[in-house]
């Protein structure tokens, strides 16, 4: 149990809450239509070989998220998957976008990628 709450005190430090929080907008930033999550992981891989294994580690689930999150905003807005988990959305999203609903669109997928990721 001490082993658990420990992990969960270096998990909760504001460094590295601020290293998700950077790594999930930049692969909110990268998540171009063309360019998955996994391509965004592997491409930005080397960035953090200068981090400890922690950080590390929550840099890049910050960009896989953010990335798999952002292929949203392009399947609403363009009616191009950013990622292949985002296909479905283009069949839901962008008609709302269509009819000049592409806010709520976008806000629906926050809330569900929010929730979903938690």
């Amino acid at each position: 149990m001490s082993t658990l709450l420990a992990a969960f005190s270096d998990v909760l430090h504001p460094m590295m809450i601020g290293l998700v929080f950077f790594g999930t907008f930049v692969g909110i930033i990268g998540a171009l239509p063309g360019l998955s999550a996994t391509l965004g992981v592997a491409i930005l891989l080397p960035v953090t070989y200068y981090l400890s294994p922690i950080e590390g580690m929550l840099l890049l689930l910050g960009i896989y998220t953010g990335g798999i999150y952002g292929g949203s905003i392009a399947a609403i807005l363009l009616n191009i998957p950013g990622c292949p988990a985002s296909l479905m959305t283009t069949l839901d999203g962008y008609p709302m976008s269509q009819r000049g609903e592409g806010g709520r669109a976008i806000g629906i997928a926050t809330v569900s990628s929010f929730i979903g990721g938690t």
